[in-house]
């Protein structure tokens, strides 16, 4: 079987929409039927506010492509991230971004999974 669609090359931190200081840039690279979907973000010394968390209904993986980020917990736990450094953060878990890299970009790559419904098993 072949297929008439060619396939796509770029640069991770190329491309797509640039963050302002204290900002996030957000890009979807492929998306799939039923929800899943690969997106990049550029962050710039970003902080989600301290009242906000993100509660999301999918298991989403993050990994820090470059630069530096920290994740906070409502238990008041950070986990810092430093370039390679992956989270696997399943559906329904509250976090949000405490800081990206000051000094520049932080390039992340995320895989968003299905949703799913809050009465499924959460591994």
């Amino acid at each position: 079987m072949t297929t008439s669609v060619p396939p796509t090359f770029g640069r991770l931190a190329q491309g797509g929409p640039r963050p302002a200081a204290g900002g996030e840039a957000f890009l979807d690279l492929l998306t799939a039927p039923g929800g899943a979907r690969i997106e990049r973000i550029l962050s710039h010394n970003a902080a989600g506010p301290a009242d906000f968390w993100y509660e999301q209904d999918w298991d989403e993986f993050v990994l820090v492509v470059s630069g530096a980020a920290a994740l906070a917990f409502p238990d008041g736990r950070e986990q810092r991230l430093d370039a390679g450094d992956y989270a696997i953060l399943p559906a329904f878990c509250r976090h949000r971004v405490a800081w990206t890299d000051p000094a520049g970009e932080t390039v992340w790559l995320a895989v968003h999974m299905p949703p799913r419904t809050r009465d499924v098993a959460t591994p």
